[in-house]
C-alpha cells in the first residue's frame, strides 16, 4: 500500500505539471485581455480594465470581415464533412472487400499529416487546375480534415449499430430513405452532432492550411497572426483570442458530453 501511495505522488505531480504547461499560456491570454497597459506586459498587470473589449467591438471594424469569413468557412466545411464523412462511414461499415482497412487509413490520413504538407498539396492542386483563390478554396482545404473527424465519429457509432435493426426495418416494408430517417439517424445523431461541432471548432481556428488556400483573404486566426507585429494592438488581439477560445471550447465541450457514454467513439479524444 505504501509503495502504491509513493508511486501515486509523482504521477499526480506529473499530471498537474502537464495541465499547468498546457493551460498557463491560455490563462495569460485571458489575463492580458483585461490589462490597462497598452504596449508592455508586466506581471502582475498594473491594473484591469474592460476598455479593450469596447475597442474591439466599436473601434476595429477590420475584425468583422475576418470573423464573418471564419464563420462562413467553418459552417460550409462542417456541412460538407457531415455529408461526405457520414456517407463514407456508412459505405465502409456495410461493405466487405479486400483492402478495406487500407482505404479506411486513407480517410484518416489528412488529419495525421502535418498541416503544412496538406496546405502545399492543396495549393499545388489549385495552381495546376487554375482555380482562383476564394472562400471555396479555404472551405475545401478545411473539409479535408473536417471529414476525418465526422468519419471517425460516424464509423464508431455505426459499429455499435445492430444490422438486425436495419434488416427488420426493410422486412417491414420501409424504404432505404425511411430506414435511414427513422432507424439509423436516431442511433447516430448524437455522434454526427459531436463530429460536426468538433469539425466546426477545428475549422474556425485553423491557420496553416488557411495560409496556403486563402489567397489575399484573411480569416480571424490569420488576422490575429498579422496583428502580432503591432505591439499597441496586442490587448485587442488578446480580446479576439479570448473570443476564439470561447468559440472553439464550447463545441468541443459539448461534443465531449455527447460522446462520453462510449469510450470508443471516434474523435472524442481529439
Amino acid at each position: 500500500m505504501r509503495s502504491e501511495a509513493g508511486a501515486t505522488l509523482p504521477l499526480k505531480a506529473a499530471a498537474i505539471g502537464g495541465l499547468l504547461f498546457l493551460h498557463i499560456p491560455l490563462a495569460l491570454i485571458v489575463l492580458y485581455a483585461f490589462t490597462t497597459e497598452e504596449k508592455s506586459f508586466q506581471f502582475p498587470p498594473p491594473g484591469l480594465t474592460l476598455r479593450w473589449f469596447g475597442a474591439a467591438w466599436f473601434d476595429r471594424p477590420d475584425i468583422w470581415g475576418p470573423l464573418w469569413l471564419s464563420l462562413q468557412v467553418a459552417l460550409l466545411a462542417t456541412l460538407i464533412a457531415l455529408v461526405l464523412g457520414t456517407l463514407a462511414a456508412a459505405a465502409l461499415w456495410r461493405a466487405r472487400f479486400f483492402g478495406k482497412d487500407s482505404l479506411s487509413l486513407l480517410f484518416i490520413l489528412p488529419i495525421a499529416l502535418p498541416g503544412i504538407i496538406t496546405g502545399i498539396a492543396l495549393r499545388s492542386a489549385f495552381d495546376i487546375m487554375s482555380v482562383p483563390f476564394s472562400t471555396w478554396t479555404i472551405v475545401l482545404g478545411h473539409a479535408t480534415f473536417c471529414i476525418v473527424v465526422v468519419y471517425n465519429n460516424a464509423l464508431a457509432r455505426f459499429r455499435r449499430l445492430s444490422p438486425g435493426m436495419i434488416e427488420a426495418s426493410m422486412d417491414l416494408g420501409a424504404s432505404g430513405a425511411q430506414t435511414f430517417r427513422y432507424v439509423i439517424l436516431p442511433q447516430i445523431g448524437s455522434a454526427l452532432l459531436a463530429g460536426g461541432m468538433l469539425a466546426f471548432a477545428l475549422s474556425f481556428d485553423e491557420v496553416i492550411v488557411t495560409t496556403f488556400t486563402a489567397g489575399q483573404q484573411a480569416t480571424l486566426p490569420i488576422w490575429m497572426l498579422n496583428e502580432l507585429i503591432r505591439p499597441r494592438q496586442r490587448p485587442v488581439t488578446n480580446v479576439v483570442a479570448l473570443i476564439v477560445i470561447a468559440v472553439t471550447f464550447l463545441p468541443i465541450l459539448a461534443a465531449y458530453y455527447l460522446t462520453r457514454e462510449g469510450e470508443h467513439t471516434g474523435g472524442a479524444g481529439k
